[in-house]
């Protein structure tokens, strides 16, 4: 997976110091009038301690350790981590996050198993005192009882990854979308964002039923999609992926295959980015994974000092998503980075309030 570099991450810090100074309760100021970015009004970020918790291992978490250790250094955390060990288990995760606490880590970045039990989690957590970000997915239905969720907007993400395929299939034909855990909050979301770009067509293009539950591992993907191909793939004109292996899947499959299959995807593995150097892959939609580790771990730092607070509890914030193409293959972090930059400003200047 693709990974930004150091000097373009350190302009998140250069940022936070930016947007810290900018606004009138976001940090201290030291004797010689300048700002400290490790410091919160009237709280010390050495005490901090943030974990980052998935509810198992996948690549699209891979980022989260590297950012989440940056932010520790950028901000003067007195450490982060990140534990993949719940095993897509929401009694383990549970178990993992107590462990966690008792180790002494205060400030929780959770990317939870069930989408409708994990709000029982983040009240549980809250009411021990510790600080609770939803990262990378935000709690089904209305409520977040976490302090606030960090995440791609997904149905706006496979809108425009539905709208990508759609465009590279000349707007007429049959598409499919594969994807993730139906139960999935964001599973719904990216099969609505889907519909609604097929309905816009107005009948030009066909969708199948979503197939979904293909994203457990790269073997149960490539088995769904070979079953396709065998099946439908005469009368299939573009695949849109919305999940990461059956992403990673399709294309290699379809390329194998020399079927006239348009392909767009999700996220930036290397398979996905060579198949968009070469032709194979028409597009992708990337995610942002720095940024909400990164910046979630900031924000987390900031509330549990005890001296800031979400001026709306619980406030969803869409961490961005970004279509590659040919074009722009080479320069999309920057996008990443700014849409970064802008959620640090959001926070300090307008989504926090601190004495």
């Amino acid at each position: 997976m693709f990974f930004r570099t150091k000097t373009v991450r350190g302009l998140f810090a250069a940022t936070a110091i930016a947007a810290l100074a900018l606004s009138t309760a976001g940090c201290t100021s030291k004797s010689d009038g300048s700002t400290d970015p490790g410091a919160a009004a009237g709280g010390e970020l050495s005490s901090i301690k943030v974990a980052l918790v998935p509810g198992g291992s996948h690549p699209y978490f891979q980022p989260w350790a590297e950012a989440g250790e940056q932010a520790a250094t950028d901000f003067g955390l007195g450490g982060a981590t990140v534990n993949e060990t719940a095993e897509w288990d929401q009694a383990k995760q549970n178990e993992v996050l107590n462990s966690l606490a008792a180790q002494g880590y205060n400030s929780f970045g959770i990317f939870g198993v069930s989408p409708t039990d994990i709000n029982t989690t983040f009240a549980s957590l809250k009411k021990q005192g510790f600080a609770v970000g939803s990262l990378g997915s935000c709690p089904a239905g209305d409520t977040n009882e976490a302090d606030f969720c960090l995440s791609t907007d997904t149905e706006v993400a496979a809108y425009k990854a539905a709208q990508a395929a759609i465009e590279a299939m000349g707007n007429t034909g049959t598409l499919v979308h594969l994807t993730g855990n139906n139960v999935d909050a964001n599973t719904q979301r990216r099969i609505k964002g889907v519909e609604k770009a097929v309905a816009e067509t107005n009948g030009a293009v066909t969708l199948f039923p979503a197939v979904t539950d293909i994203d457990k591992d790269l073997s149960t993907a490539q088995k769904a999609v070979a079953d396709l191909l065998a099946a439908k793939g005469s009368e299939i004109n573009g695949f849109v992926s919305t999940a990461y292996n059956p992403a990673v899947a399709s294309a290699s499959a379809v390329k194998a295959s020399g079927l006239p299959i348009v392909v767009v995807a999700i996220d930036d593995d290397k398979a996905i980015l060579d198949g968009i150097k070469d032709g194979s892959v028409s597009a992708t939609v990337v995610q942002n994974p720095v940024g909400q580790a990164y910046v979630g771990s900031w924000v987390l730092a900031q509330l549990q000092t005890g001296t800031c607070t979400m001026k709306t509890p619980g406030v969803t914030v869409d961490s961005g998503s970004f279509v590659v193409t040919s074009a722009n293959a080479a320069t999309y972090a920057e996008e990443q980075s700014a849409a970064s930059d802008q959620i640090m400003d959001a926070f300090a200047n307008d989504l926090l309030t601190c004495n």
